[in-house]
C-alpha cells in the first residue's frame, strides 16, 4: 500500500498515518470497552517496542452505548427510525435512504445488485466444484466439460485441472 503513495526519492517519514476501522456487532474482544487500539510492536530480545510505523487499526464495540460520541454513534447505527438518531447528518441519510422516494429507490438498487452479485458468485461456485469432480472422476475431456459447464472457460477448466491433480 505504502508503494503506491510514495513517489521514487520520498521520504518515508511523507508516508501520511493510515487507519483500519473495524466496527463490530459485538463485543468481539470481550473487555466492555468502547474502542480496542491494535498497535504492532517489534520484539527485540525481551523488549518490545512500539513499531511506530503509522498503521493503526481499531476494533470498535458496536454494542457500546455510553454517553460519548462513540456510544451514542454506535446507538445511531442501530437505529431504525432517523428521529431518534443523535447525529443529525447520519439521521439526514438515513431519512433520505429510508423515507424519500430517490433515496429508497436508490437503496433497492443497491440491495437488487448485491442480491444479483451473491448470486453470481454462487453460480460460479457451484460451477467450479461441478468441473471439478467431472475432472476427478476422469470420464470426460476438458472439451466435454466445457459444454455441461459452460459459465467457465478453458482457461478456467485447464487451472481447475492442474489443481486437481497437484491434489491427487
Amino acid at each position: 500500500m505504502d508503494a503506491h503513495i510514495l513517489k521514487s526519492g520520498d521520504d518515508t517519514e511523507d508516508i501520511p498515518d493510515s487507519y483500519v476501522i473495524f466496527i463490530t456487532e459485538n463485543d468481539v474482544m470481550r473487555g466492555s470497552q468502547p474502542i480496542y487500539p491494535v498497535e504492532r510492536y517489534v520484539t527485540i530480545g525481551e523488549n518490545k517496542i512500539l513499531f511506530g510505523d503509522g498503521s493503526h487499526i481499531l476494533y470498535v464495540n458496536g454494542q457500546y452505548r455510553g454517553n460519548d460520541e462513540i456510544g451514542k454513534l454506535m446507538h445511531d447505527f442501530s437505529c431504525t427510525n432517523p428521529n431518534d438518531m443523535n447525529y443529525e447528518a447520519l439521521a439526514e441519510k438515513a431519512r433520505y435512504y429510508k423515507q424519500d422516494e430517490k433515496g429508497v429507490a436508490a437503496m433497492c438498487k443497491i440491495m437488487e445488485d448485491m442480491r444479483n452479485e451473491a448470486a453470481q458468485k454462487a453460480e460460479l461456485k457451484s460451477a467450479r466444484e461441478t468441473a471439478r469432480r467431472m475432472i476427478k472422476d476422469g470420464e470426460l475431456s476438458l472439451e466435454k466439460i466445457a459444454r455441461y459447464v459452460p459459465s467457465l472457460s478453458m482457461d478456467e477448466l485447464k487451472e481447475l485441472e492442474a489443481e486437481v491433480m497437484q491434489l491427487a
